[in-house]
């Protein structure tokens, strides 16, 4: 960890672990930019100054850290909140940004793109040195760290947000066993989130990492989507867009019936495994891709995640099957099978949005955000009321975001009268 270094004559003397403080000016200019795209988090963060809501409070944010990140973290700190912040993936970091958190906005960051396993680990023990008194995860592995390794910081903590479906999963999982220690606002469930962060965002961005990483036309491809989630959804809407023949695979015969009815082909992976020319997977589950489906696949296959982990592809079975492997393309590696055939890999079958692209676009990540830093708000002021389990978005919250994204693109909407309302609440006024 590096505690102190000298830069242009400043002296930055706050915990950290970035790669290289020189790129701080860089930084700052592509988080400028990309606030002007986040005029929602530009809102709360002006009366997040004048109230500072979060005073007292040290927030441990285990989130990817890339410049719409960084305008989070620096409305958190606009709070009166002290913000720790380490990468939620070891592929997602955007060094420039790291560099300018430190160094530019004095935010304690531990992030370095392509970091190792141990590394990883060692920063989101970084933040959790900082003693504090909420959690907020991209994936729940600060939840997972405290509850296994780190139980005596639980009596400090009054609760924690999570951004991600992954992460509400195993925490879900967690209150279902009795052990989750502390509540937990589901972020990721909140309208103003999944609706559009998980669809829109998560659509372009995917195929924005895609195309990235191999430059390759999409028109008339066979492009295999696996699990029709809201993700599932918004990257088959996208590749459709594009010119591609989309598959759809899925376990749920709702969400399959719903892939039907939206126009796009369904089939169980052994059969869209042999005729797929991209696979992107987003699951949330492991091992969607596995060894029977690579033993199918053509040449030249290529290969994607755009959930969470890096499991959702059987990376050790890719591994061993293949009597060679290497680098062809930065974020592109290629397995070689037994009989000839190449089966590429992207970004180390992490999420390829964030791999070899830039993630979400700034405008849908402004209401994933502003929910992340409104419900740190409400964690303050409620968490003592709350139980030890995960509890959705008060409505309330979701509705203000709406309303302030609808007012910052210049649209406006009715009111219900009170007419209305009554007709609503009343069981008398039938037909």
């Amino acid at each position: 960890m590096t505690n102190s270094t000298n830069m242009q004559n400043n002296t930055v003397s706050i915990p950290h672990d970035v790669r290289d403080l020189s790129l701080a000016a860089q930084g700052k200019r592509r988080i400028e930019w990309a606030e002007m795209d986040m005029p929602v988090l530009r809102s709360i963060r002006s009366r997040f100054e004048r109230e500072k809501p979060l005073r007292g409070v040290t927030i441990a944010a285990c989130l990817h850290v890339t410049t719409e990140t960084a305008n989070l973290a620096i409305t958190l700190k606009a709070a009166g909140a002290e913000v720790y912040l380490c990468a939620s993936n070891p592929l997602s970091t955007q060094d420039d940004v790291a560099a300018a958190l430190v160094a530019e906005y004095g935010i304690p960051t531990f992030a370095i793109k392509g970091e190792d396993h141990s590394t990883y680990y060692r920063h989101i023990h970084s933040v959790l040195d900082a003693r504090p008194t909420i959690t907020m995860d991209d994936g729940a592995d600060t939840v997972g760290v405290i509850h296994s390794e780190r139980t005596e910081l639980i009596p400090n903590i009054i609760g924690g947000t999570e951004e991600t479906t992954t992460g509400v999963i195993r925490l879900r999982a967690m209150a279902a066993e009795g052990v989750l220690a502390y509540p937990i606002i589901a972020v990721n469930d909140a309208a103003t989130k999944h609706l559009f962060d998980n669809r829109y965002g998560t659509g372009q961005s995917t195929i924005d990492g895609i195309i990235r990483a191999t430059n390759r036309l999409l028109a008339g491809t066979r492009f295999v989507v696996a699990g029709y989630g809201w993700c599932g959804r918004g990257v088959a809407m996208r590749a459709r867009g594009a010119g591609a023949q989309v598959i759809v695979t899925e376990v749920d015969p709702v969400r399959a019936l719903e892939a039907v009815m939206d126009g796009y082909s369904v089939m169980p992976m052994l059969e869209a495994a042999k005729v797929g020319d991209i696979f992107c997977t987003l699951t949330g589950d492991t091992h969607v891709l596995r060894r029977e489906h690579f033993e199918v696949m053509k040449d030249g296959a290529i290969l994607a995640n755009s959930g969470h982990f890096n499991v959702e592809i059987d990376i050790p079975a890719l591994e061993e099957m293949a009597v060679s492997r290497r680098t062809v393309r930065d974020f592109v590696e290629e397995f070689t099978m037994p009989d000839g055939r190449r089966l590429f890999l992207l970004g180390e079958g992490r999420l390829i949005n964030l791999a070899a692209a830039e993630g979400h676009p700034a405008a849908v990540m402004d209401m994933s955000f502003a929910n992340q830093a409104l419900c740190a708000e409400y964690m303050v002021r409620h968490g003592h009321e709350l139980g030890k389990a995960v509890h959705a978005v008060p409505s309330d919250i979701d509705a203000q975001i709406a309303r302030l994204k609808l007012e910052s693109m210049g649209y406006q909407i009715d009111a219900l009268t009170p007419e209305q309302k009554e007709y609503l609440s009343s069981w008398k006024l039938g037909t």
